[in-house]
């Protein structure tokens, strides 16, 4: 919750033009209509934010066992929360800081996280839910991509001495890895097998 307040404040009260952000873009291949793109990300926040409070709240054991049916409606929820931030993260990719290498790296991260997302409902409605749980894990992690790169920016960046455009082009094929690792890690220790 702490970070949803921290990214909303920053982008909505702090700096709603992402001028800073903005300012990393250099070298453009395509033209940035700075409007569009400014509405385009708001909304990306928006349901990115919606995304990681909607699939917490699902991983309540006691909403699954005594509210089926909200944890069913707020899981469709989240499908459309993820479905909302890939289709804007998929406008976004184009003007990615670090051109065509980091575009390229969100796109993928786009179809790995909507493949895992749809891997988790299939699971489910084959009442697996041992193997739903561990999808909509390894899904949830992806919350995390831009806490993720933005960490490993920073560290690569200011840690290490890399140009900002390198350290921010690195961390978004780092946080792919990062994140796949972190969910298994939760998958073999917070849920081991007899807690499903």
């Amino acid at each position: 919750m702490l970070f949803i307040v921290y990214v909303l404040y920053a982008n909505f009260i702090h700096d709603p033009q992402a001028s800073n952000f903005l300012s990393h873009k250099t070298a453009l291949k395509r033209a940035l209509n700075t409007a569009v793109w400014l509405k385009v990300m708001n909304v990306h926040i928006i349901f990115a934010c919606t995304a990681m409070i909607a699939g917490a709240v699902n991983f309540s054991s006691s909403i699954m066992k005594r509210h089926r049916k909200f944890h069913r409606v707020n899981g469709y929820f989240y499908l459309v929360s993820v479905l909302i931030v890939d289709l804007t993260s998929g406008y976004m990719a184009p003007y990615a800081t670090g051109g065509k290498a980091s575009s390229m790296g969100f796109n993928l991260m786009n179809i790995v996280w909507l493949v895992m997302t749809i891997i988790a409902i299939v699971k489910i409605r084959k009442k697996q839910v041992n193997q739903h749980r561990k999808w909509m894990t390894r899904s949830y992690a992806f919350v995390f991509t831009n806490l993720t790169i933005h960490a490993l920016t920073w560290l690569l960046h200011q840690g290490f001495g890399l140009a900002y455009i390198t350290s921010y082009t690195i961390s978004v094929y780092g946080s792919i890895l990062c994140l796949m690792l972190a969910a298994e890690l939760v998958i073999r220790i917070v849920f081991r097998k007899e807690a499903f």
